[in-house]
């Protein structure tokens, strides 16, 4: 993996760090030099996440719903390195449903993880971030476009957009940079696990790849060099952006 160390030296955190685009985020973030606090809520996972990560990172298991869980992850990084320059909330889930079809317990889930989950993950890192800190939040293409049985995830993806704008303002004074990053289809293993069967995955899939003009999944290591990019100083005037990192799929 080619790096020239643009993280040289920093603490960062990724919330659902184990697998998928957190873990390729976290592979870049340590060999560009970081030290990376990775969290997710299977410890089996996060045992394994560490053994690609190396001696660099270290695993908190956690779920960013649960303030008392976030209030642990910060006292281990105050504990441990008294810091943190980069924060990449990126811990949330899917769940699809037609509009008729959502249950309350999947609205609430939803907007617990990636929402509330986000919020406070945010609010609580703040006192160990010093002026001039990154921030990235996780969002999605679905937050700007209306996908068949997308509603309640598009709108947590939506709301996460509409953060990163908030967020810039209210820490204006502290010159906290915060951006956020908008995927589209990506090769994941989350995004393998939507339907039940080879099958259907394959069809979801090509039905996907039909609407990106590059004419292909991305994968996870293309989402975390543009993380890297908003965390490290090449991004040092960008602040309250979108950066959609899709194939040109919500472009045209």
């Amino acid at each position: 993996m080619e790096t020239s160390q643009k993280l040289a030296g920093k603490v960062a955190l990724i919330t659902g760090g184990n697998s998928g685009i957190g873990l390729a985020t976290a592979q870049r973030f340590v060999a560009e030099g970081a030290y990376v606090f990775i969290t997710g809520r299977r410890q089996a996972e996060l045992d394994a996440a560490l053994q690609t990560l190396g001696g660099q990172a270290f695993a908190i298991q956690g779920d960013v719903s649960n303030l008392g869980d976030l209030d642990r992850v910060i006292a281990t990084i105050r504990e441990q390195k008294g810091t943190l320059d980069v924060l990449f909330a990126n811990a949330g889930i899917a769940e699809f449903a037609p509009l008729e079809g959502v249950t309350e317990a999947q609205y609430d889930r939803q907007f617990d993880i990636n929402v509330k989950g986000t919020f406070f993950t945010v609010q609580k890192a703040l006192p160990l971030l010093p002026d001039g800190a990154a921030i990235v939040l996780m969002a999605s293409i679905v937050g700007s476009k209306g996908y068949e049985a997308n509603s309640v995830y598009s709108a947590t993806k939506a709301a996460i957009r509409s953060l990163a704008r908030t967020f810039t303002t209210d820490l204006k004074a502290r010159r906290i940079r915060v951006n956020t990053i908008s995927p589209g289809p990506i090769e994941t293993p989350a995004f393998n696990a939507v339907l039940d069967t080879p099958e259907k995955m394959a069809a979801f899939k090509a039905q996907m790849v039909s609407g990106v003009p590059l004419g292909r999944m991305g994968d996870a290591d293309e989402i975390a060099k543009a993380v890297v990019f908003l965390a490290s100083d090449d991004s040092s005037y960008v602040a309250g952006v979108e950066l959609f990192v899709d194939g040109g799929t919500a472009q045209v």
